[in-house]
């Protein structure tokens, strides 16, 4: 028999070993309860539509009106659409002969590049979502075939020390966080921004979640930094999905005070950040309601991330089944409540320290009965696993 094209064999190895604990073995495990009829809540991932979050009206009217503009001719669309969204929905269209259905200039489009070169020198590009440019822009600068990535350093210099023979090229923050949920002060940019200055790094900050912000004492500030060649490297994909910039567009452009859809807008926003800020309190107080969790309060982005100090017997059966021992515990608690979570380990943790990530998410209604429910099973295991040489 000839030779594959593709063989298993001639992949690359860091395609082999590589693993993304928010679709992992707990996603993998949950989607099987699921099919077997069992109530699954994911809160794994930050995808708040898929958990009952209501659009923003203003939005998806332009993007109706842009994704089927025949609709602008019937005489009755001002019945159905607000005077201002068929206005941004017409702009739009103007700017993108093709309509939706063809592709914009790879880097930039509609009136996003007039808006972006206004501050950012020239310099610019628009991607399908943060991690897909931190990824184009990590393949830019690697020389090597494989990338690693370690996160959660309490010390930033640490960051440093698992590369003795490698060269370090760029450090990637998220802020608000993911997954802690924390806001950088500026006072830890200061020292980041200094760092990387010192060590000659390129910064990638990645800041989709500046607006989800749910305390006071720490608001969202940005390290946007230039960026040069890279420009270039943007320009060789195909455009960004066309609806999508439309979205940003208007995200950069939102109905303004004295608008038809101004106050729809405003309070349907609100109304979505201010019960996130109550989600997060409950969540926060309680994971701390629990015997031996610890969690910060979610100050910003969408998640929740709870040390859990488990007992020595735990980690022990969890290890001899060949578990992480926060993965056992997860797995334990998908078993037992239909929680579908992220453990800690997936994205890098002090060594003999254990964490799980959850999103605040599901529905407010159901927030005190899903803590609830994690409480019960919390105790339940700690019961089961705990050391009793040590009482």
């Amino acid at each position: 028999m000839g030779r594959k094209g593709l063989d298993y064999e001639d992949l690359n190895e860091n395609v082999k070993k590589v693993q993304y604990a928010v679709r992992g073995e707990l996603y993998l495990r949950a989607s099987e309860l699921q099919k077997e009829g069992k109530r699954i809540i994911f809160t794994n991932v930050g995808n708040p539509h898929a958990l009952g979050q209501k659009p923003l009206t203003f939005p998806r009217q332009v993007v109706a009106l842009c994704q089927a503009p025949f609709l602008l001719d019937d005489p009755n669309v001002g019945l159905i659409f607000p005077a201002d969204a068929i206005a941004r929905a017409k702009h739009y269209l103007a700017m993108a002969p093709g309509g939706l259905g063809a592709y914009s200039d790879s880097r930039v489009s509609l009136e996003l590049g007039r808006k972006l070169r206004s501050s950012s020198r020239g310099v610019m590009g628009i991607q399908d979502g943060a991690s897909k440019g931190v990824m184009q822009m990590l393949n830019a600068l690697s020389e090597m075939a494989g990338m690693g990535f370690w996160s959660l350093f309490h010390n930033i210099r640490f960051i440093l020390l698992p590369f003795p023979s490698l060269e370090v090229r760029a450090m990637v923050i998220i802020n608000p966080g993911n997954p802690t949920g924390q806001c950088l002060s500026e006072a830890n940019l200061r020292e980041i921004l200094n760092f990387c200055y010192q060590e000659n790094l390129v910064l990638l900050a990645d800041e989709v979640y500046q607006q989800n912000v749910y305390q006071d004492e720490r608001p969202f500030i940005s390290a946007r930094k230039t960026v040069d060649e890279i420009y270039k490297v943007a320009s060789i994909a195909l455009s960004p999905n066309v609806p999508g910039q439309i979205f940003m567009g208007l995200m950069m452009n939102p109905p303004k005070p004295g608008d038809i859809s101004y106050l729809k807008f405003a309070t349907e926003s609100k109304s979505i950040l201010d019960s996130l800020r109550r989600r997060a309190q409950i969540m926060t107080d309680g994971f701390n309601s629990c015997r031996n969790v610890v969690c910060n309060f979610t100050e910003g982005a969408m998640y929740s991330f709870p040390q859990i100090r488990l007992p020595q017997r735990a980690m022990d059966t969890a290890r001899s089944a060949g578990k992480e021992p926060d993965v056992f515990y997860c797995l334990k608690l998908l078993e037992a409540t239909g929680i579908s979570t992220v453990p800690g380990s997936g994205f890098g943790q002090k060594e003999g320290v254990f964490h799980l990530r959850t999103t605040i998410l599901p529905a407010e209604e159901d927030m005190p009965a899903i803590m609830s429910s994690f409480k019960k099973f919390n105790d339940s295991f700690m019961e089961q696993y705990q050391d009793y040489s040590k009482l």
